[in-house]
């Protein structure tokens, strides 16, 4: 009997422990789960709520929008056409926030702040702090997300019941614990028909010739200075597991009053910047921080500071273990980024082996007072160029990115030269090497393929990868773009909405519907965002007289170009199909070319009247990483229909004429 009493009491006791074990954790049921409050994560939890489903954002940090908000204000972009729908909102609000109509360069707390917009106007939960812990399946879909706090791992775990799921994180930790294929480094060559991938040495942010790689110049038995391989130097185009370099996209300011003083980092260590110490004496003409930094200016007297040369802000070959390490291990990579990029800012200002003049530029510059504030002023999001990358339906390539195969499922664009920064940096017939990078550009936007962000179906049914996507190497460097990771973020929440109203796989869905919704509803809300009309529309575009077709720098696949005359003979007119009655405000855009006409007449109609106007070249200013910027031609009232239209002709033009887009945006 008494046997019997301990062995009730027992079973009690073990039920009330699993009972309460069970309470304590927090179980969420949704429609679309999204891993990862980057810039795509935002959009992507944005985008499914407002096409009527239930969303939730997961944020393992305590920030929104990845690295357009961490310090990446000088927007890679590639061409603006292939920057769609809440993208090319996201861009429109930072212009609205500067006064103008679009703006791609930007403070990082503004960017931040209209992420918050986002979350607020779609009115989903966010959980900040939060991490993956663990996945669970049935067969190949995901039932639940087993997640931690990210600052307590002793708190009660949160668990997630999504129908579907998408991966917006930069290191691909929800596909990969979901047991979703993926690669990590380079291919060869060969695997893909690519003549880019693999190992390249280049010429691009390399040492110069005659760059000693010992800490006793000549002497190889001193050892290697700080940061080179002892790894020798494979055939070109040789695949490897190599990580292209991270870095921080730095934000300063030269104003005083918002001005924290760069000082000495914990940890700085002097000899870490030996070959910075090398190259300066290599090039004693080069006196500029502008020589070994890109330093582009951002409003407010603040910057967004990118890697330059042999040697600046990418830490090479220090990040092979990131893409599948602990979060611990990841931590560890993180801080020593941080140090070494403190340390080199104060090397700049201080170590007097560094000229002057460098010295006197580099201590006008501080952190920013007003951003950052919860971190000392650093940002928190590294640049994570390349983590995971899945092998998923469709793997994209260089063959894509260059126009000699073009996919039919595309659901955004993307136009960025293919680049990767420096993988390694060894040593080569005595001298000291980078090794990895490629900028290989010259092609139009191109098509992405829906199967590119999706996963085999044998692996998984329910989960999208729109950043971590499905790409080799090299063209994943053209795609990993955060305007494009938005468009596709867009187009992954709304297939998933079409998967779940179908009750289909992900895999299953009709493309074509998918590609007719995202053209229709840019917005995910069913409003008018904006009419576009670009030369390459041949329904809505007619010519007279001579001009000529320029494929490179325009708006979208190409501009017309006239040359001088000045008869007003050659004329583009741009009509657009206007949906709706009611005011619209005109842009025009005009590549910056050289020879072009210092005046361009325009005439644009509202249907019963005609507006002639003179745009002069001078007033075109252009900001940031495109090639040429929208002009105000004013608001006119239209009616539906077509009787509207955008004329541009060369009368009185001096020098080259350009027609490439109009568009009429609706006034609110």
């Amino acid at each position: 009997m008494i046997l019997k009493r301990r062995i009730v009491v027992a079973l009690v006791a073990i039920f009330v422990l699993v009972t309460t074990a069970a309470s304590a954790q927090r179980i969420i049921e949704t429609d679309v789960c999204v891993y990862g409050g980057t810039s795509a994560g935002v959009i992507a939890a944005y985008t499914a709520q407002k096409l009527g489903k239930k969303a939730i954002l997961i944020e393992p940090g305590r920030h929104l929008g990845g690295m357009s908000s961490g310090g990446l204000g000088y927007t890679d972009i590639g061409n603006k056409y292939a920057i769609t729908g809440l993208a090319r909102d996201f861009y429109r609000r930072i212009g609205k926030h500067y006064g103008k109509f679009e703006q791609w360069t930007f403070e990082p707390h503004v960017a931040e702040d209209i992420f918050k917009e986002y979350v607020a106007q779609g009115n989903f939960q966010v959980l900040y702090e939060t991490r993956l812990r663990d996945v669970k399946k049935q067969g190949a879909r995901i039932t639940e997300v087993v997640l931690e706090n990210a600052v307590d791992r002793s708190a009660a775990a949160v668990i997630v019941r999504a129908r579907v799921y998408i991966d917006c994180g930069y290191e691909g930790d929800l596909m990969a614990k979901a047991g979703v294929s993926y690669v990590v480094g380079r291919e060869d060559n060969k695997d893909f028909n690519e003549t880019i991938n693999g190992v390249q040495l280049m010429h691009g942010h390399q040492f110069q010739d005659g760059i000693d790689p010992y800490i006793i110049p000549g002497k190889p038995e001193s050892g290697l200075v700080w940061g080179i391989s002892r790894e020798t130097l494979q055939p070109n185009g040789t695949g490897d597991k190599k990580v292209q370099a991270y870095n921080y996209r730095i934000c300063l300011t030269s104003d005083k009053n918002n001005m924290v003083p760069i000082t000495r980092p914990e940890g700085y260590d002097s000899t870490r910047y030996e070959l910075a110490v090398r190259l300066l004496k290599a090039n004693p003409d080069r006196k500029r921080l502008d020589d070994y930094f890109i330093w582009s200016c951002m409003p407010n007297s603040k910057t967004d500071i990118n890697n330059r040369g042999g040697f600046s802000t990418d830490m090479i070959g220090m990040n092979y273990k990131y893409p599948d390490g602990t979060y611990d291990q990841r931590k560890q990579i993180i801080d020593e980024h941080e140090r070494y990029t403190k340390g080199l800012l104060y090397f700049y200002g201080h170590d007097t082996r560094v000229p002057v003049e460098l010295r006197n530029e580099m201590l006008k510059w501080g952190y920013p007072k007003d951003e950052y504030t919860d971190h000392g002023n650093w940002s928190p999001q590294l640049y994570i160029r390349e983590a995971r990358r899945m092998a998923g339906s469709y793997v994209m390539s260089q063959a894509n990115c260059e126009g000699k195969e073009v996919v039919k499922d595309g659901v955004g664009m993307a136009a960025y030269t293919m680049d990767s920064h420096n993988c390694q940096r060894i040593v080569v017939n005595g001298q000291v090497k980078n090794e990895g990078n490629v900028e290989v550009g010259g092609f139009g936007p191109y098509p992405i393929a829906y199967g590119s962000i999706v996963p085999k179906a044998a692996e998984c049914t329910n989960l999208f990868v729109p950043v971590c996507l499905s790409a080799t190497h090299i063209a994943y460097g053209s795609i990993r773009m955060e305007p494009v990771f938005m468009v596709l973020a867009q187009s992954s929440a709304t297939a998933a909405v079409h998967a779940i109203n179908e009750g289909k796989s992900i895999q299953s869905i009709d493309i074509a519907k998918l590609q007719q919704e995202l053209k229709a509803n840019p917005l995910a809300d069913g409003k008018l965002f904006d009419v576009l009309v670009d030369n390459d529309d041949a329904a809505e575009v007619t010519k007279q007289g001579n001009w000529t077709v320029e494929k490179k720098g325009g708006y979208g696949p190409s501009f017309f170009v006239s040359a001088e005359g000045g008869a007003g003979k050659e004329t583009v007119r741009f009509t657009p199909e206007i949906p709706q009655n009611g005011t619209y405000q005109v842009y025009i855009y005009f590549p910056k070319v050289s020879g072009m006409s210092s005046q361009i007449t325009v005439t644009l109609s509202d249907g019963n009247k005609q507006y002639p106007q003179t745009i002069k070249s001078s007033d075109i200013i252009v900001e940031g990483q495109t090639s040429g910027e929208w002009v105000s031609v004013g608001k006119y009232t239209l009616s539906k229909g077509k009787s509207a239209y955008a004329e541009i002709s060369n009368a009185k033009a001096d020098g080259k004429v350009l027609a490439d887009a109009v568009i009429w945006v609706p006034v609110k």
